[in-house]
C-alpha cells in the first residue's frame, strides 16, 4: 500500500512574540494619553541614573575622572546641580509636555497588530528613525543656533550647561523639549514603525542622548565602536564653542554642510 506522509507546517512564531504578547495584555495602560510623555521623563532618569553613580563614586575614586571629559569643573558634577536639573525638566514636562503629547495623543489612530515583529524589522526600523531624527534634528538645531529669535527664546537655555552631564541631555525650554518630542514622535510615524520597534527606538534615543551629553568618553562607548557615531566628545565641543556639531549622532550633515568641528575635546580633559 501507498501512503503518502503529509507535512504541518506551523506558522513560524516571531523570536519577540513572547514579550510582545505581554505588551498586548496591557493594552489600556499601553494607550494612555498620558504615557508618553510620562516614560520619556521616567525613562530619562532611569537611563541618566548609572551616570549619576559614576559622579558619585568619582568623589571617592578618582581613577573613575580620568573618563571625564571637563572644560571647568574640578570635581564630579555635584549631587544639588542633578538635583535643580531634574526640577527644571519636571517642571517642563508637568505645565507642558505631558498636556500638549495628551492632546496629539487624541489624533493618532492606535494600533496593536497581534504579530511582534522579526528581529530584523525591528533593527531596520530602529535605524530609520535614527537617521530620520539625525536629520530632523540636525536642521532643527542649526536653525535654533542661526536664528537670533530662536536662540534667544528656545535653545538658549540648553546652552546653560556648557560643561555637561547626562540630565542635559533634557535640561532645555520647554518649546525645545516639546520640538524634540514631537521630532521623535515624527520620525517613528514616518518610518511606519511597529508599536514594538517604537518603543525600543524612544529607548535607544534617550539613551543616546543621555550617553552624548554624560561627560564620560570611555573606551567602550559607540562612538569608539562605530565611527559614524559622534559620542560624548563630539557633542560636548558643541558646548565648548557654541556652534558645530549639529548632529545628535552621527557625524555626515555636519560632514555635508562643513559645520564638523574636529578637535579633539580630550585636550580640555584633567591631567
Amino acid at each position: 500500500m501507498n501512503g503518502t506522509c503529509e507535512l504541518t507546517v506551523l506558522p513560524q512564531v516571531p523570536l519577540l512574540q513572547p514579550g510582545w504578547d505581554y505588551i498586548r495584555q496591557r493594552q489600556e495602560f499601553l494607550l494612555s494619553p498620558y504615557l508618553p510623555a510620562c516614560m520619556a521623563f521616567l525613562g530619562h532618569l532611569f537611563l541618566c541614573a548609572p551616570f549619576l553613580v559614576l559622579d558619585v563614586l568619582g568623589r571617592r575614586w578618582s581613577a573613575l575622572n580620568r573618563y571625564r571629559i571637563s572644560v571647568n569643573s574640578e570635581n564630579p558634577v555635584s549631587f544639588s546641580r542633578w538635583f535643580e536639573c531634574i526640577l527644571r525638566i519636571f517642571w517642563n514636562y508637568l505645565t507642558c509636555i505631558v498636556p500638549v503629547t495628551a492632546l496629539l495623543h487624541k489624533f493618532r489612530t492606535p494600533n496593536l497588530p497581534v504579530l511582534a515583529p522579526t528581529c530584523a524589522q525591528v533593527l531596520w526600523e530602529i535605524a530609520v528613525c535614527l537617521l530620520l531624527f539625525d536629520a530632523f534634528f540636525f536642521f532643527w538645531h542649526m536653525s535654533m543656533h542661526r536664528v537670533s529669535w530662536l536662540y534667544h527664546r528656545v535653545h538658549r537655555t540648553h546652552h546653560q550647561n556648557q560643561d555637561t552631564f547626562a540630565l542635559v541631555a533634557q535640561d532645555a525650554s520647554w518649546a525645545e523639549l516639546l520640538s524634540l518630542q514631537i521630532l521623535a514622535l515624527s520620525s517613528a510615524a514616518l518610518a511606519c514603525c511597529h508599536p514594538l520597534s517604537e518603543i525600543l527606538f524612544h529607548l535607544l534615543n534617550t539613551w543616546l542622548a543621555a550617553e552624548d551629553h554624560s561627560g564620560y568618553d570611555f573606551p567602550w562607548a559607540l562612538h569608539r565602536l562605530l565611527p559614524m557615531f559622534g559620542g560624548a566628545p563630539f557633542h560636548q565641543l558643541h558646548h565648548q564653542k557654541f556652534r558645530g556639531n549639529y548632529a545628535p549622532y552621527f557625524k555626515h550633515w555636519d560632514w555635508l554642510f562643513g559645520t564638523y568641528l574636529a578637535e579633539e575635546v580630550r585636550k580640555t580633559r584633567r591631567s
